[in-house]
């Protein structure tokens, strides 16, 4: 059975790219967001766009997150919302980037890879 759950998760891996920054980051922007779902029961891809300003990453379907993008473009992130969790981890470039991510609800995993592209 597909988890629709997955998709505010696998937003929040994403949206977590920066803890609150001070300065302008070179990741600034609109970014569209691809998780494509390997290994699991979950759906086959998610898509979302959300926006980076200052370093800080919003999207109105957000609960709890942690995350950071690196000067270098590493990127690590989790979210939680209610009893689901998934974390990730990946690159950003100025105009776009990729990473693996893995989640859970109850006894249902899943896992894949996410893509980001600067629209």
């Amino acid at each position: 059975m597909r988890q629709p759950w997955l998709g505010a998760i696998a937003t929040g891996l994403v949206i977590g790219l920066a803890p609150a920054a001070h300065a302008r980051s070179a990741y600034d922007g609109w970014w569209d967001l691809v998780f494509v779902t390997q290994a699991g029961g979950c759906d086959s891809s998610y898509n979302f766009t959300v926006n980076v300003s200052n370093g800080v990453v919003t999207h109105p379907n957000l609960v709890k997150f942690r995350g950071y993008v690196a000067k270098s473009g590493a990127v690590r992130a989790s979210v939680t919302v209610h009893e689901k969790y998934a974390s990730g981890v990946g690159r950003l470039s100025r105009i776009g980037g990729r990473g693996t991510w893995r989640g859970h609800a109850g006894s249902a995993q899943c896992s894949g890879y996410w893509t980001a592209q600067r629209n």
